[in-house]
């Protein structure tokens, strides 16, 4: 129920609007009615303005620089821990006791191996296939595999159809990355943790016992944990507006890593990476700072500002610290790291960063740390993917299990030609 009402006055005619108040944040103003009593639409490209649901998963405060997962704090969680712990906790609303959380790692363990004939379906990709390309349609494909879990009205096929998409995706994109080097795809092996089955499904070789490095593999962890899940992004309101269809679970997550693919998200981390390695050394940083700052200018600082956060991204802290572990465990000596913090450290203390508030976000740290473990930049997006298909399945859940959900249908401001009369092509 609404505690409180916003008055609209349009065409002479005043209506009272409800206003909703969640647990935390703004309140929302529910223009449901709004066409129905007025005859008018709201305009708000982007949805910078617009809740497109209801959604108990994940809280942002941009301003403040908050990011919850289910009321829990992003760097807590990332600090103290694990991807399959937070997995449960976006899926189930509560963090699980050690036998939930060892009967659900258990579980998804048992989901990890693909239908055999789908490497026959890689096999139909050319080598130099971007992972992401190949990743959208070997997910779209899991619904000619798995039958079985398809019935979204039945909660058990989609808890079966979540398990199976977590479970599944370090192995699609392990094998993606396989077969752009033309290396053997390697079975997952299920003694291994979710993390360290997929750095060795990746970077293994059947010639030789693979070693999973520690520090390595707790930076992929934290990696997977700081991108399970950001509130109704692009890629996360594809997979709701998909769904909302009634489509089944594996072409709404195919949907969402379409989405995902584009530069302005998933590929913010690549950028980024691209940016240091242009600017090269930390004496060089100040001029590429000036040339930021000339609009006439085509370079950009790429890592730096948010959408939404317009503070510290929370998640930049964490990153920071897992860089240099890694370094250390790896013994790399890189200056793109060096040159990264100088560039964080001037720009933190000029006017003009300041005043736009552009902070270092998560994509600003993350490329570089993909890098050193030995990625690809064409495996970044691909990575994060991965690890956004919790939240992706979370919200599906969500938003099937919600009583008010309905087919999503946005509406537009025409502006096109008024009704017109066909003319014959001879006489035009």
């Amino acid at each position: 129920m609404a505690d409180k009402a916003a008055t609209l006055t349009y065409d002479n005619k005043s209506i009272d609007l409800p206003v909703l108040a969640g647990s935390v944040g703004p309140d929302v103003i529910d223009i449901r009615k709004l066409y129905g009593q007025t005859g008018a639409f709201t305009y708000d490209p982007g949805y910078k303005s617009t809740a497109s649901c209801e959604s108990a998963l994940t809280y942002i405060d941009g301003d403040e620089g908050v990011l919850l997962h289910r009321g829990y704090p992003i760097g807590q969680l990332a600090e103290h821990s694990s991807f399959m712990e937070v997995s449960y906790l976006l899926l189930n609303g509560e963090l699980p006791s050690k036998d939930e959380l060892d009967d659900f790692t258990y579980t998804i363990s048992r989901h990890t191996m693909l239908h055999e004939q789908l490497a026959t379906f890689y096999r139909g990709f050319r080598r130099d296939a971007h992972p992401m390309a190949i990743m959208c349609g070997v997910v779209g494909a899991l619904s000619a595999f798995y039958h079985d879990s398809t019935d979204i009205s039945d909660p058990e096929q989609r808890k079966i159809a979540s398990h199976r998409l977590i479970a599944k995706m370090p192995t699609i994109a392990a094998m993606a990355f396989k077969y752009s080097v033309g290396q053997p795809f390697l079975y997952p092996d299920n003694s291994l943790s979710y993390t360290g089955n997929f750095l060795r499904m990746t970077f293994g070789v059947p010639a030789e016992p693979y070693e999973v490095v520690p520090a390595v593999e707790r930076a992929m962890d934290r990696i997977f944990i700081l991108h399970a899940d950001h509130e109704q992004n692009a890629s996360t309101s594809t997979v709701r507006l998909a769904g909302s269809s009634g489509a089944n679970p594996f072409a709404c997550i195919a949907a969402g890593i379409a989405c995902l693919w584009g530069p302005a998200h998933g590929g913010a981390n690549e950028a980024a990476l691209n940016m240091l390695r242009e600017i090269g050394t930390p004496d060089k940083i100040p001029h590429y700072i000036e040339r930021a700052k000339d609009k006439n200018d085509p370079f950009r600082l790429m890592g730096f500002g948010h959408r939404v956060y317009k503070n510290y991204d929370p998640r930049a802290t964490v990153m920071q610290k897992t860089v240099r572990e890694v370094f250390d465990a790896l013994k790399v000596n890189d200056p793109l790291f060096e040159t990264a913090l100088r560039l964080e450290e001037l720009a933190l203390k000029d006017d003009y960063f300041i005043e736009k508030k552009l902070f270092p976000n998560v994509d600003f740290y993350s490329g570089v740390i993909l890098s050193a473990i030995g990625f690809p930049t064409t495996m970044f997006t691909a990575l994060f993917a991965l690890a956004r298909t919790v939240g992706w399945v979370a919200q599906w859940n969500e938003m099937i299990s919600d009583p008010g959900q309905v087919i999503g249908r946005p509406r537009q401001l025409y502006t096109g030609p008024t009704e017109r009369d066909y003319v014959p092509v001879d006489k035009r």
